[in-house]
């Protein structure tokens, strides 16, 4: 029990600081209101979303969870007014966002692996259901998906292998140590400077 309301924690702080970023990209568009808050939903859930049609779930769970709905277009009102302000907290949001991709990777390839996906099905699950978000949000704001050429930090990668891990793992209850290793490598890839290699 109190492992899964620790669990609900991640997720509802990861999906929040995801939309936090989201609407900070739009708001520095100079997107108005409901772009901002379009931005910031897509950003928040599309990832999970995208997952759950991967593994068959309809309607996507976000989309049911009214409450959740409600505190990320609150969240990007906040940050419509507020972006200057809240971009001081850039480098808290990267944490919070890194936090968030780990559980989301590990809890998109933990439902790819109860679908019954192999090896690359779980992956490709997990790592949608952590970057999905950010890829749509660097599209509805005109830019290329930074998953494609982002150097010294490691993000798809290290949603990759946290999920690659609870695959490997064979179960559910892997969650935590998938999610530790996406956070893992994501945060050491920033702090070595590591990157992979690119088309010349």
């Amino acid at each position: 029990m109190c492992q899964s309301i620790g669990m609900a924690f991640w997720v509802w702080l990861g999906t929040l600081a995801f939309a936090a970023g989201g609407a900070l990209e739009g708001a520095r568009r100079r997107f108005d209101l409901v772009g901002v808050l379009l931005v910031a939903s897509v950003t928040a859930v599309g990832g999970g979303s995208v997952r759950d049609l991967v593994v068959g779930r309809l309607p996507p769970r976000a989309l049911l969870d009214e409450g959740m709905l409600w505190f990320v277009a609150l969240t990007g009102v906040v940050v419509f007014f507020l972006p200057r302000t809240l971009g001081t907290f850039e480098r808290f949001l990267y944490y919070i966002d890194t936090l968030g991709l780990g559980v989301f990777a590990a809890l998109g390839a933990a439902e790819g692996l109860s679908a019954g996906l192999g090896f690359w099905g779980t992956v490709f699950a997990g790592t949608v259901s952590g970057i999905g978000g950010g890829v749509l949000c660097d599209l509805l704001t005109g830019r290329v998906p930074g998953v494609f050429y982002r150097a010294g930090d490691f993000y798809a990668s290290a949603a990759a292998a946290g999920s690659a891990v609870l695959y490997l793992a064979g179960s559910e209850a892997a969650v935590p140590l998938a999610a530790a290793i996406t956070v893992l490598v994501r945060m050491s890839s920033r702090a070595f400077g590591l990157r992979l290699p690119r088309a010349q």
